[in-house]
């Protein structure tokens, strides 16, 4: 599935939306005629009234957007337990979880591990240290490289 990529003025006015709403706008993707938006907020108290007031705001957003050149679906949620990771600033704040990265590595080619994220550095476009299950030394890896990080599920 094709992902398009949101303009960033629409991405703009969507994060407006969400931030009037009392939360923040994670992430947002359009693809296969879906528009979503994934809903967060720093305490995690994220519900229904917020991603309906948000769906509502958006809905009227889009039409003045004219955004679509055909019927789209807009879809609104929450990150969910095993949120993935998108923003450098997700990595800082669920720094010690445990996580699931799945990334390229020049040298090893692409992999998934899972482990602890131990950091979180900005500097030099962003970089975490990972420490894999059963081993004992941490991996740094560039964000650059990380194709996707998702929270583990800690029971």
């Amino acid at each position: 599935m094709k992902t398009t990529r949101i303009d960033e003025e629409l991405e703009r006015e969507l994060a407006g939306v969400a931030e009037r709403c009392d939360c923040e706008l994670a992430h947002a993707s359009f693809a296969g005629g879906t528009l979503r938006l994934i809903l967060d907020r720093e305490d995690g108290d994220l519900g229904l009234t917020h991603c309906e007031a948000v769906s509502r705001q958006v809905s009227a957003l889009l039409d003045t957007f004219d955004f679509g050149a055909s019927r789209y679906t807009l879809e609104v949620s929450s990150p969910g337990l095993d949120r993935q990771l998108f923003r450098p600033r997700d990595y800082e704040r669920f720094v010690g979880r445990r996580v699931r990265v799945t990334w390229r590595s020049p040298e090893t080619g692409k992999r998934t591990d899972p482990g602890t994220l131990e950091a979180f550095a900005a500097e030099g476009g962003g970089q975490i240290r990972l420490r894999p299950d059963g081993q004992e030394d941490a991996w740094t890896i560039p964000l650059a490289e990380i194709e996707v990080a998702r929270l583990e599920i800690e029971l």
